[in-house]
């Protein structure tokens, strides 16, 4: 299996397309693609997104860009997330009996944590990255913190974070920041594209 080290590489962005059909899901995702950002969450957690996810990985399969699914709170998720050719999956929590579902299905797993405990349980997991939610409440202090305890953690920032906050973020050891609403709001989306040249440039 792929490990979140090689199939995120370098990248520090990551775009949600949450609760869109399936052509509008795919319109953003392309305007992400062209602006340079690669990696692509397409939460699932109520039936009707699953078609959703298979158009953003079809449309991303011809691009070379990686899919994954997000709000994976069961293992019936999981295989749903499976047969739409999703590259990894994404949960807004810690739960053992998903991470080992997603790990059998070939399929890494971003568990999400928003406290010191949380992280604990995920590192004894062996999960190394996780997701960190709501990262706008928790704010950038919050990742300097954890840093001192878990230096080996990798964190993928998501929640509320817009554009203009994103190097915050990054400077305070955010490995990914996802953000979603930035890409539907047109005024945040030159800023976005400015994010993804000043990402570049580092």
């Amino acid at each position: 299996m792929i490990g979140f080290d090689e199939l995120f590489g370098t990248e520090r962005i990551m775009v949600v397309l949450r609760g869109l059909p399936p052509k509008a899901t795919v319109e953003l995702a392309t305007v992400a693609w062209g602006i340079g950002i690669k990696l692509l969450e397409v939460p699932i957690g109520v039936p009707d997104q699953l078609p959703s996810l298979a158009a953003a990985v079809e449309a991303g399969a011809a691009r070379g860009r990686v899919v994954g699914a997000g709000t994976i709170l069961s293992a019936r998720h999981v295989r749903d997330a499976a047969s739409a050719g999703a590259r990894f999956t994404v949960a807004p929590g810690f739960d053992a009996d998903v991470l080992q579902a997603s790990l059998t299905a070939g399929l890494p797993h971003l568990p999400g944590v928003a406290t010191p405990s949380e992280v604990h349980h995920a590192w004894k997991a062996r999960c190394r990255w996780v997701k960190v939610f709501p990262a706008h409440t928790l704010g950038p202090a919050w990742f300097r913190a954890l840093k001192g305890p878990f230096p080996d953690m990798e964190y993928v920032a998501t929640g509320g974070i817009t554009a203009e906050a994103s190097p915050d973020y990054l400077s305070a050891g955010v490995r990914i920041v996802a953000l979603g609403a930035a890409l539907t709001d047109p005024a945040q989306r030159e800023q976005l594209a400015e994010l993804v040249r000043t990402v570049d440039r580092t």
